[in-house]
C-alpha cells in the first residue's frame, strides 16, 4: 500500500550530523549516503541491511501504513500494531514563512521510537540513545524536531569530514603493541593542533567505529584502541590488570603526535568505563576530561568477587565470551549458546569454562590462583590510587544498571578526594541507558528518555578539552530521576545535599521468616525484639533474576530462608534518593557465609518490587585484606552498601527490607566451609541468626528527601 510517507523525502541525522537522504519505496529503503571524508552527497542506493544504525528502518518501513492510518490527536494513540504512543513535547518554528507547531509522540512499552507529527501527519521518526539521536525528518522541517538540541550556540558543530589515518600498532612499556585507529577532522586548517578523545575497548574497535568517528566531525581527533589481547592487539587479556598503565602509555603516544594539542579526553561505558576510571587513577597530567558511563567497578566491589563472593552468571558470561577467541562471542554473553542455569550449577567452579565452552579460560584460571585479596587484586582496584585522580569526570548511570556498585565506588572515590568538577547524572535507565520509558511493569514519565544525552557528553568535552565556557561546570553537580514521582531533580551533591539519612530498624517477635512473618521496620530499636533464625542450604539457593531490574520478589519472599521486615503503610509519599547502606548484626553456625540484603517497595496488592540489593561474604567483614573466618554462633557486625536509588514510595505502600544468604545468579552459593570457593565442592547447611534489639540494633539507612513535592523541580 502506497502512503504519503512513500512520497516523503527524509533527511537522516546521526548525533546531529547530516547523514544523507532516506526514501521508502514499496520494495526497498533507499539511502543516498554522504561521503564520510568530503561530506559530499552520494547517489541513491538500497540501504545496507548490515549498516549499524540504531534507528529501526526495517520496522518503520513495515509499519508505514499504520503510522499513516493513526489518528494523531488527543493524549494517547494506539496503532493497529498495538503500539502505544503518548503525547510528549511540542516544537515551534517558522517553516515556509509561517509559524508552525509540531507534536512529539513518545513510544511506550518498548525501545523508544518516537514520532513527530505536524497537522496530524508524520514528519519524523527518531530513536534517542546513549550515542545520540538518530532521526529522519521530512526535508526542511528539522526545526520542528528534537534535532534542535544540537543548535546550542556554544556546542561544537559538525563542520568537518573524517580523515581516517589508519591503524597504528602502539607499543606499551612492556613492548606489547596495541591496535589503534586515528580519525582527524577533514577540512581543518593545516597545522591545527587538536584535542583528542580516546576510547579503549575489549569489544573490537571496529564495532562502533562510525559512532566514535562522529566526534571528528565536530573538531576532535578520535583515537580508538583494542585493549591488549582483544581483536587486533597483541598480548593476553588479563581483565582489569593492565588498564591503568596501558591507558597512561596510550596518552603518552597521543600527545607526541604532531596533530595533538596535548589535551586528551576519554569516554567509556561498562568495561570501557572501568578502563577510563583506571586511566584517571594513573594521574596522567594530560588527561583533561573523562566521561564514564555505567562503569564496571573494581573486582571485589562489582565483578569477579562482588562483596567478596565469587560472582556467578554476570561475570561468567562475560568471561566465557572473551575466552573463545580474541573477539567477543555475544551469543555466549547473552546466554544463548551457554545455559545460565547449567553454568551456575556446574562444579567445581574452577572447571566451569572447560565444561561450558570446552576449553580453559585464561582469566578464570588466573583468578582461581588468587582466591584472596592480594597484590594482584590490589592492582585491579582503582580506589587504591584514588588520590591521583585530578581529571574532571562526568559519571552517568541509572537505577537498573547492573554495574551500579562500580558507579557508586567511583563516586565515593571522587567525593573522598574532593575531585574538582565532578558531575553525575542518574536516570531510570538500564546498563544500556536512555532506551525506554517502561521496564518490567515499572512505568516512567515521557521525559525518562532524554534527547540531550550525547549533547551533555559533548558539552563536557567542549568545556574541558576546547575550554568553551558553556557553563556545564556551573550547573548542579547531581541530576537524578525520581521513579514514582517520575520527574528529574537536581542537587548540589550526590547523595543529595538536602537528604536526611534516616534509620529504619528491624524488629519482631522472632518469626520474620517470609513476607508472612512478623518482621517489622520501625523508627527506633526495640529492647524486647527477639532475633530471627533461618536455615541456609547451599543446595537450594534463592534463584531471583540476578539482574538489577524492578523484579517482583513476591514469590521469593514466601521462602522460609528469607527474613522480611516491613513497615506500616505509609501515611504520605516518602522520597528516598542517594547512596544506601545498612548495619546488620548476625551470626552463623558456619565458618563463613554470605548475606544478601534487599530493599523493596510493597504495593497495596502485595507485589514487592525490588529497588536495591547487595551481597557480602562474612569473612571480609573486617576488610578485604583482613579475612577472618567466623566463630560459629558469634554475633558480628556488618556494614553493608546497597545500590543507589531515587524512588518515591506512594502513600499506602510499605517499605520492606529482607535478609537471606544466597542469590545464585549473582554469586555462587557460599558452601559455609571457609574453603577455597574455586575448588570447594562440599557444602554445609547452617543456621543463621539476625539480631535486632537495643544491643544489636540492625537497621537500614535511607536518605530521605524532605518537602519532596517541590524540592529541586525542573
Amino acid at each position: 500500500m502506497t502512503t504519503y510517507l512513500h512520497t516523503t523525502d527524509f533527511h537522516f541525522y546521526c548525533s546531529g550530523i547530516y547523514s544523507g537522504k532516506i526514501h521508502f519505496t514499496e520494495k526497498a529503503i533507499m539511502h543516498a549516503k554522504v561521503d564520510v571524508r568530503r561530506r559530499t552527497q552520494m547517489q541513491d542506493n538500497v540501504l545496507d541491511p548490515n549498516a549499524k544504525y540504531v534507528l529501526p528502518f526495517a520496522k518503520i518501513a513495515r509499519q508505514l501504513a499504520s503510522y499513516e492510518a493513526a489518528d494523531w490527536t488527543g493524549d494517547k494513540v494506539v496503532l493497529d500494531t498495538g503500539e502505544v504512543y503518548h503525547k510528549h513535547i511540542q516544537y515551534e518554528a517558522e517553516i515556509g514563512g509561517r509559524l508552525q507547531a509540531s507534536q512529539v509522540w513518545a513510544l511506550r512499552g518498548d525501545t523508544a521510537l518516537d514520532v513527530v507529527t505536524l497537522d496530524g501527519k508524520v514528519i519524523a521518526f527518531l530513536t534517542p540513545n546513549r550515542y545520540g539521536i538518530e532521526l529522519i525528518v521530512k526535508a526542511g522541517y528539522e526545526k520542528l524536531t528534537p534535532l534542535t538540541v544540537y543548535d546550542e550556540p556554544l556546542l561544537s558543530k559538525p563542520e568537518y569530514g573524517v580523515n581516517d589515518l589508519g591503524t597504528f600498532l602502539i607499543p606499551m612499556r612492556d613492548g606489547i603493541k596495541l591496535a589503534t585507529d586515528v580519525f582527524l577532522p577533514e577540512g581543518i586548517q593545516p597545522g591545527t593542533k587538536l584535542p583528542a578523545i580516546l576510547v579503549r575497548t575489549c569489544y573490537d574497535r571496529n564495532g562502533k567505529k562510525e559512532i566514535f568517528m562522529r566526534w571528528a566531525n565536530k573538531g576532535y581527533a578520535v583515537v580508538s584502541q583494542d585493549v591488549r589481547g582483544r581483536a587486533d592487539s597483541e598480548g593476553e587479556l588479563i581483565p582489569f590488570y593492565n588498564e591503568r598503565d596501558d591507558g597512561y602509555d596510550t596518552i603518552d603516544w597521543i600527545i607526541a603526535q604532531d596533530w595533538s594539542d596535548g589535551k586528551v579526553g576519554m569516554w567509556g561505558a561498562s568495561y570501557l568505563g572501568y578502563v577510563v576510571v583506571a586511566a584517571a587513577t594513573s594521574g596522567h597530567p594530560n588527561l583533561k576530561a573523562v566521561v564514564d558511563e555505567v562503569n564496571v567497578g573494581s573486582p571485589f566491589i562489582d565483578t569477579a568477587r562482588k562483596g567478596g563472593t565469587l560472582c556467578s552468571w554476570p561475570l561468567l558470561s562475560w568471561t566465557l565470551a572473551q575466552s573463545v577467541g580474541t573477539r567477543t562471542d555475544f551469543d555466549i554473553f547473552g546466554g544463548i549458546t551457554v545455559s545460565p542455569e547449567a553454568a551456575v550449577d556446574a562444579r567445581p567452579v574452577r572447571d566451569i569454562p572447560q565444561q561450558m565452552i570446552g576449553k580453559t579460560s585464561g582469566p578464570w584460571e588466573l583468578w582461581s590462583q588468587h582466591p584472596e585479596y592480594d597484590d594482584f587484586w590490589r592492582n585491579c582496584t582503582f580506589t587504591e590510587l584514588g588520590h591521583q585522580v585530578k581529571v574532571p569526570m562526568y559519571v552517568i548511570s541509572g537505577w537498573y544498571d547492573g554495574d551500579s556498585p562500580g558507579v557508586s565506588e567511583t563516586w565515593r572515590m571522587l567525593t573522598e578526594h574532593d575531585v574538582p568538577n565532578r558531575k553525575i547524572r542518574l536516570g531510570a535507565w538500564e546498563h544500556g541507558p536512555n532506551r525506554a520509558r517502561d521496564l518490567q511493569g515499572a512505568a516512567f514519565g515521557e521525559d525518562a528518555v532524554v534527547y540531550d544525552y550525547d549533547v551533555s557528553v559533548l558539552r563536557w568535552f567542549d568545556r574541558f578539552l576546547k575550554e568553551i565556557p558553556n557553563g556545564i561546570d556551573e550547573e548542579p553537580r547531581a541530576s537524578y530521576y525520581v521513579v514514582g514521582e517520575n520527574r528529574w531533580r537536581t542537587s548540589e551533591d550526590w547523595t543529595p545535599a538536602e537528604a536526611v539519612v534516616t534509620p529504619f530498624y528491624l524488629a519482631g517477635e522472632g518469626r520474620a521468616n517470609s513476607s508472612l512473618g512478623d518482621g517489622r521496620l520501625v523508627s527506633a530499636p526495640q529492647a524486647d525484639s527477639a532475633p530471627d533464625t533461618f536455615i541456609y542450604n547451599p543446595a537450594d539457593p534463592v534463584a531471583d533474576s540476578g539482574e538489577r531490574e524492578p523484579e517482583n520478589m513476591r514469590k521469593h519472599e514466601l521462602r522460609s530462608d528469607i527474613v522480611a521486615y516491613t513497615s506500616e503503610p505509609l501515611a504520605e509519599n516518602l522520597t528516598v534518593a542517594g547512596e544506601l547502606s545498612c548495619v546488620l548484626y548476625a551470626a552463623s553456625t558456619g565458618l563463613d557465609t554470605d548475606w544478601v540484603v534487599t530493599l523493596s517497595d510493597v504495593h497495596e496488592n502485595g507485589d514487592s518490587i525490588r529497588l536495591s540489593n547487595y551481597i557480602v561474604r562474612a569473612k571480609y567483614r573486617h576488610g578485604l585484606d583482613n579475612p577472618q573466618l567466623l566463630v560459629p554462633g558469634q554475633v558480628e557486625k556488618y556494614d553493608i552498601f546497597l545500590q543507589n536509588i531515587a524512588h518515591t514510595f506512594a502513600a499506602g505502600h510499605r517499605i520492606r527490607f529482607t535478609v537471606t544468604s544466597s542469590s545464585k545468579f549473582v554469586a555462587f552459593p557460599n558452601t559455609n566451609t571457609g574453603s577455597d570457593p574455586y575448588e570447594d565442592t562440599e557444602a554445609v547447611i547452617v543456621k543463621q541468626t539476625i539480631c535486632h534489639d537495643t544491643e544489636y540494633p540492625s537497621h537500614v539507612l535511607l536518605p530521605v528527601i524532605p518537602n519532596a513535592s517541590m524540592n529541586g523541580q525542573r
